[in-house]
């Protein structure tokens, strides 16, 4: 009874309001706090950390090197990987402290081309598990299993010995609720879009007396692409569209062992949510239109590509708060022959922007062509929702010939 209570507090997320808007309420999904001014956007779920490897380093993987998920974080690496194919499996239970059925799947593929290019796919499905559907009166509408899903392809090709760049294509399909309509008339579909990703990858050998190391650094613009409705052209929501940069530097030790560290920065090139004026009694003011009057901010309803711009100087903050919409992460990874991986890093949000701040560790194992990695999440909030979260990736490559 308890874990069906949970369920229905976290199914608010997905009730039609009338069906006025229907876009996925990001911040429960992503475990960001409600409260706090937090940017959302519909399909959050194309920006969560899909693999156990870069998970399991503070969701770093801008500029790490290169394996078979690469496409997920930097179209540019692709074009770097060592291996004629590889292929990786990643399965995630998700939000587990609250529900028992929501999960993230990932499945990518890299297939070599020649020395300078190669092409990778990838299909991501997240299933939000059976929920109880109620319109804006409360009326009951049935049961559905929401559920979204990205297919892409990726082709990543090398510019000089030391820089490569990467584009990526997807398709994006999100059932929420399948084609039901509410007691007003109104009816909900499948939203879909298209997302591009742009990327690139630069690394470099370093020497240091006896030791050698890789010095590499990163740049993905990721999920370029139309707004998404639910339900009509006049209720459209932004994807996440973000903006990742950072580097990352591997130094070998000794021909055992290798030590990486990697730090990333994220921003959501998606509008700010203005504050809107409100009278004494805490109504919202509106003008004679019936639109809401913004007090301080931009509108952030907005074209993609000003939308993707603005962002950078809409927050009604000035330029604090747009440095507060930046994430950080940190990740080290120690590799023992190849063989054996020790992950672990830190994931940073400011408070106001959803508050958060977890801290990651997995391991790896390499056997031959078969590898298995392993993530946990151990967020600094107490019953926090996405706390314990783990995640599963297996892993299989080809090496040349």
């Amino acid at each position: 009874m308890a874990n069906r209570n949970r369920k229905n507090i976290l199914l608010l997320v997905f009730t039609l309001a009338s069906f006025t808007t229907f876009a996925q309420n990001s911040t429960i999904i992503s475990g960001q706090d409600p409260t706090r001014r937090v940017i959302t956007t519909a399909v959050p779920f194309l920006n969560f950390a899909p693999d156990s490897r870069h998970s399991g380093m503070g969701d770093v993987g801008v500029a790490t090197s290169p394996d078979a998920n690469s496409a997920a974080w930097n179209a540019g690496k692709l074009a770097f990987i060592e291996d004629d194919m590889a292929f990786s499996l990643s399965y995630s239970p998700w939000l587990g402290k609250l529900v028992n059925d929501m999960s993230l799947s990932y499945l990518t593929g890299v297939f070599k081309i020649d020395e300078v290019s190669a092409f990778g796919f990838e299909l991501r499905y997240f299933n939000m598990g059976d929920i109880q559907l109620t319109d804006g009166l409360g009326n009951d509408l049935g049961e559905f299993n929401p559920r979204d899903i990205a297919i892409g392809g990726t082709y990543s090709r090398k510019l000089s010995s030391n820089l490569a760049l990467g584009i990526s294509a997807r398709f994006i399909h999100s059932n929420l609720s399948g084609n039901i309509s509410s007691s007003g008339g109104n009816e909900s579909r499948p939203g879909v879009s298209v997302g591009t990703d742009v990327g690139l990858y630069y690394e470099k050998p370093i020497y240091s007396g006896a030791k050698e190391g890789t010095w590499s650094w990163g740049i993905n613009i990721s999920n370029i692409g139309p707004k998404i409705t639910y339900n009509s052209a006049d209720d459209l929501d932004y994807i996440p569209t973000n903006l990742r940069v950072g580097t990352a530097y591997s130094l070998d030790l000794n021909p055992m062992n290798t030590l990486t560290f990697a730090l990333d920065f994220n921003k959501l090139l998606v509008p700010t949510p203005p504050i809107y004026a409100a009278n004494e009694d805490g109504t919202l003011v509106t003008d004679e239109d019936g639109n809401l009057v913004i007090e301080q901010g931009k509108d952030p309803n907005r074209p993609l590509i000003s939308g993707m711009f603005g962002s950078f100087a809409d927050a009604p903050g000035g330029f604090s708060e747009e440095v507060q919409e930046v994430t950080v992460s940190f990740g080290v990874e120690y590799t023992y022959a190849e063989k054996f991986n020790l992950r672990t890093g830190y994931f940073f949000e400011n408070q106001s922007k959803g508050g958060r701040k977890y801290f990651t560790m997995g391991l790896g194992f390499d056997l031959k062509r078969i590898g298995f990695d392993f993530s946990y999440l151990v967020p600094q909030k107490q019953n926090h929702p996405l706390a314990e979260t783990l995640r599963f990736s297996l892993l299989y490559t080809i090496p040349n010939q």
